[in-house]
């Protein structure tokens, strides 16, 4: 698989569930603080004592400890009952049927109303992704010495690659391959690759266009043409899955 193949399989439809899985993950990390909080607690009344500040053991003035009038009676802290824990399976489960309830089709849901409830979630995050490669691309040419009209030229190869990967998920999406319902790395993997084999293709039209000296400077910029197509396909045209099986 090319280095190619691996940056578009992180930046096209896997990654449009980026935001979701880093929310779902951080939630997991915060309970897997929790958990260690215990464990953590045992090791500090293990440790060796802090040295004592002398200020502080001084001696106070006997006017202070003449006794209080009052005596407060301390007051056990009320239980809660024993909650099971997670492993890590457990958590990994849960997870999936977060992301299949977040994506997967509600019982009578139409493909609209799924449009509407599901593509804000990364909305947002994709609009800012592509802004953030947009001023990259700009910056890349202006290095690589690009004129409007080979970027122009460039917009126009693109159209058909950005119809040709949408496609290419769609018929994932109805055909099962790609599906919320069930974890199927093997499959994803296999999308993943197929939509890198289509942007090889074309690695070799930005060829006719632009001269191997502003491809070579355009990389070493940092830019990747890669990712940048990845992004701005019309990912907003993506089919609601099908509904879930009974």
């Amino acid at each position: 698989m090319t280095r190619a193949t691996y940056v578009l399989a992180g930046t096209t439809l896997i990654g449009l569930l980026t935001s979701v899985w880093l929310w779902l993950d951080n939630r997991s990390l915060r309970e897997d603080l929790a958990d260690r909080a215990p464990e953590a607690a045992a090791a500090t009344q293990g440790a060796a004592p802090a040295p004592k500040d002398p200020w502080l053991d001084a001696a106070r003035p006997a006017q202070e400890r003449v006794a209080r009038s009052g005596t407060i009676t301390p007051q056990a802290a009320p239980s809660l009952p024993e909650q099971p824990k997670e492993n890590r399976n457990d958590r990994r489960a849960r997870r999936n049927a977060e992301i299949s309830a977040l994506f997967g089709r509600l019982e009578g849901e139409s493909e609209e109303e799924w449009k509407k409830r599901v593509f804000p979630l990364f909305e947002g995050r994709l609009n800012k992704l592509r802004d953030r490669t947009n001023e990259m691309r700009k910056a890349a040419e202006e290095q690589a010495g690009v004129t409007k009209e080979q970027s122009a030229q460039l917009d126009k190869v693109f159209e058909k690659t950005y119809a040709e990967v949408v496609d290419f998920a769609n018929e994932a999406i109805t055909d099962g391959r790609l599906s919320p319902y069930k974890r199927d790395v093997g499959n994803w993997l296999e999308l993943a690759g197929g939509l890198g084999t289509m942007l090889n293709g074309v690695q070799g039209q930005i060829g006719k266009v632009l001269s191997q000296s502003q491809i070579k400077a355009m990389y070493d910029s940092g830019f990747e043409w890669s990712e940048y197509i990845g992004l701005h396909a019309p990912w907003e045209k993506l089919r609601a899955p099908p509904p879930p099986p009974k």
